[in-house]
């Protein structure tokens, strides 16, 4: 059987909090009638480090003694957030609302690291592009978004200063329902 897998930093209840807050706050934006932005539940806000794609239960559990070895080598770090914007932030139809996240030296090693791992032991071949640690606050509806005229859609981008440390990376799976996807977390590999 194959799983819709990915690997992801779980927010604390005080951040996520937070950002909903944010998403309370531009919802009053739009007209009753007019929702342009599905938002992202709070129990699904996340930072996803590597998404897998669909995966055997075999592949599942090399994915998990990769983790176990990579999080032994990691202390507990710091995560801060700092801006709030559409993506891409150039569009005049932007696809998302992020919250976007500093690249900190010990994210991006232990990205690197998982990466090379992943390639070498299972043959998932990462993604190209730079990373940048972010988590979706919402997603755009196009033809929504784009029936608001110019000068009447909210500027949502905003400085934000929030921090939260981070003690373990998740290994999860997404399970796509009409309602939204819903996630369930496999297995937490806590930092040494």
């Amino acid at each position: 059987m194959r799983h819709r897998i990915f690997i992801a930093i779980n927010l604390p209840q005080k951040i996520k909090n937070e950002l909903v807050q944010y998403q309370k706050e531009v919802e009053k934006f739009f007209e009753e009638n007019i929702r342009p932005i599905r938002w992202t539940k709070k129990e699904n806000l996340h930072i996803t480090v590597e998404f897998l794609g669909y995966l055997h239960d075999r592949e599942i559990e090399k994915v998990k003694e990769i983790l176990r070895e990579i999080s032994k080598k990691i202390s507990p770090f710091e995560v801060e957030l700092f801006k709030i914007c559409y993506v891409p932030e150039k569009e005049k139809i932007p696809r998302m609302i992020w919250a976007v996240g500093e690249k900190s030296d010990i994210l991006c090693k232990m990205k690197r690291d998982l990466d090379q791992k992943l390639e070498k032991e299972i043959g998932f071949r990462p993604e190209k592009r730079e990373f940048n640690p972010h988590i979706t606050v919402g997603r755009i509806r196009k033809w929504q978004f784009k029936a608001i005229p110019l000068d009447e859609r909210p500027e949502i981008e905003r400085d934000i200063e929030l921090k939260f440390k981070v003690n373990s990376i998740e290994l999860m799976e997404s399970f796509l329902k009409r309602t939204g996807p819903e996630y369930k977390i496999i297995e937490s590999f806590l930092f040494s």
